[in-house]
């Protein structure tokens, strides 16, 4: 399958709205390193047309990632390249973890949110982050790497959070790009589920990218995510492709 002009465009937009530390790359592919926090900035993505012998590439790949101690993951899309990629890993004892859904969908007309308090910062900021890390939960690490990748985009961000009951109920980001808002790190408090608060925070979002010259909603999500899908539904997002990821752990060497 050849990348069209859309999942490109997608592509593109999920790396700068969601960044690495550090790019290697290498002959088509793109090689991120963020100290292990997510899988999106610590893996290979097969992006542009590769040249050189796939088995090569991997094995460099994997050297690369072992020497940071870190598993050897790969973003695998329908038009990654070599096209035999994904069978390659397969026979290197690769194994398929979380496959992804990437939706779009055009910014209509929208419904006012409910009265519930919302904050929206535009830059990241403390108060946001502690409000976030409670509800994921991030260790101390993963929130200083957390820190590093989201401060200082030349992007337009949000960060948003939804109240319940006086205190904090769902949050999320959006990054606006080329007429379109990308959704990340959507999650509501396990208290305030099954209410309708997401969708409520969505909304938040979408006004806010709409205000800021959005027309179009892009989003990434797990497969099996059910209640994540049903929310998005709502919106009339519509999957444009799908990806997976192959890891290997380091332990698989040993």
């Amino acid at each position: 399958m050849q990348i069209n002009s859309l999942h490109q465009t997608i592509e593109e937009l999920s790396l700068n709205a969601w960044p690495s530390l550090r790019t290697v790359i290498y002959d088509g592919w793109l090689l991120r390193f963020a100290d292990g926090y997510t899988k999106r900035s610590n893996c290979v993505m097969p992006l542009y047309e590769s040249y050189g012998q796939a088995m090569d590439k991997i094995l460099h790949c994997e050297k690369l990632y072992a020497e940071r101690g870190l598993d050897t993951i790969f973003k695998i899309t329908p038009f990654a390249r070599p096209s035999q990629l994904d069978s390659l890993l397969e026979e290197r004892g690769y194994r398929i973890v979380e496959p992804v859904y990437v939706k779009t969908a055009a910014l209509g007309d929208l419904p006012e949110p409910a009265d519930y308090a919302c904050r929206i910062d535009e830059q990241l900021s403390e108060h946001w982050l502690d409000e976030f890390t409670q509800m994921m939960p991030l260790s101390d690490k993963q929130r200083e790497t957390a820190v590093k990748l989201l401060s200082g985009s030349p992007l337009r961000q949000c960060f948003v959070t939804l109240y319940a009951d006086g205190v904090p109920a769902a949050c999320g980001i959006g990054v606006i790009e080329h007429g379109y808002i990308g959704l990340y790190d959507i999650v509501t408090s396990e208290r305030f589920r099954n209410r309708g608060l997401g969708y409520q925070l969505l909304l938040h979002i979408f006004h806010w990218g709409k205000r800021n010259g959005a027309d179009n909603a892009y989003l990434l999500v797990v497969q099996e995510n059910g209640p994540a899908n049903r929310l998005y539904d709502k919106f009339g997002f519509e999957t444009q492709y799908e990806y997976w990821y192959r890891v290997k752990s380091l332990k698989q060497d040993e």
